[in-house]
């Protein structure tokens, strides 16, 4: 049997890149998948349903089970129909694996409002939206006594958490409020059978090779060797903890290369202290 056997995933933006390894290896593992995307371009305009049903094409030949969806899920509807299919189809939800994403660069200054809205709603109220639906159902079988044993995988970036990227203050912001999300839905929906986990992740798609400097780092290797920025080198982590036995929530992990590393949020590094009321020449004086 696979490490999925039985489960039923809902996996957004998996119509290319990552996404698309995280559908492939979940059904390999037997797990059955709504694959979700919207089929858009880099930037989130446009839509093809081809994406999407290439991959269930690819898992059904492959003697899988999966089905296409491509509602978009940064419309509040379109992320309560997604959830649905899923349940629908094949009678239930296990895990989500909220993956979708797009970028729409720019510096601060010569930002638009459009450049802003598009990328925090694609990615933080995406995953907030398909996060939403899926615990109220969760909630719905806890409160009826049959306790879930569900897992939701997140998507961060270095980009919010550990490496500020000029030029990024829209995708950045996103990221870093999916981690904290990340968090907060740990804590929340433990007590519905649910873990909340997420992935800062680092390998060649189309949306890291249109960031400059990113496609010489992470170029394939002209010599068939051991490709370690491949996307589908960062799907086995998804999957693992997607999986029925895994312990582990409320955390994030970078995964890069051949790395898996556990991050820490905002800490404290040095502190001050007063035994009356802070003055600003004090302040200036002992700041760290």
């Amino acid at each position: 049997m696979g490490a999925l056997e039985g489960r039923v995933a809902v996996i957004t933006g998996a119509g290319r890149g990552i996404g698309r390894e995280h559908a492939l290896l979940f059904a390999r593992e037997g797990a059955a998948v709504v694959v979700n995307d919207l089929g858009g371009s880099n930037s989130g305009e446009g839509s093809d349903t081809g994406p999407a049903q290439q991959v269930v094409d690819e898992i059904i030949a492959a003697g899988g089970k999966a089905v296409a969806n491509t509602d978009s899920i940064a419309d509040w509807a379109g992320a309560k129909s997604l959830v649905q299919q899923a349940i629908d189809e094949f009678g239930r939800l296990d895990v989500l694996v909220n993956n979708a994403g797009i970028l729409r660069d720019a510096f601060i200054p010569g930002m638009a409002e459009s450049q802003w809205d598009a990328v925090i709603n694609v990615h933080l109220k995406g995953h907030f939206a398909t996060l939403h639906h899926a615990a109220a159902y969760w909630k719905t079988q806890s409160k009826a006594g049959d306790q879930p044993n569900s897992a939701v995988i997140n998507t961060a970036s270095a980009s919010g958490t550990t490496v500020p990227n000029a030029g990024q203050a829209n995708y950045g912001a996103a990221k870093a409020g999916i981690a904290a999300l990340t968090l907060v839905a740990a804590d929340e929906l433990e007590r519905y059978g649910v873990r909340v986990n997420a992935i800062a992740p680092i390998a060649r798609t189309r949306l890291t090779l249109a960031t400059p400097g990113m496609g010489a780092l992470m170029a394939e290797p002209d010599d068939g060797g051991l490709d370690l920025f491949a996307p589908a080198n960062i799907s086995p982590l998804v999957a693992y903890l997607a999986t029925e036995k895994c312990p582990v929530t409320g955390t994030v992990y970078a995964v890069q290369g051949g790395a898996i590393s556990k991050l820490a949020g905002w800490h404290d590094v040095e502190t001050i202290e007063t035994d009356g009321l802070w003055e600003i020449d004090d302040i200036a004086a002992r700041l760290p």
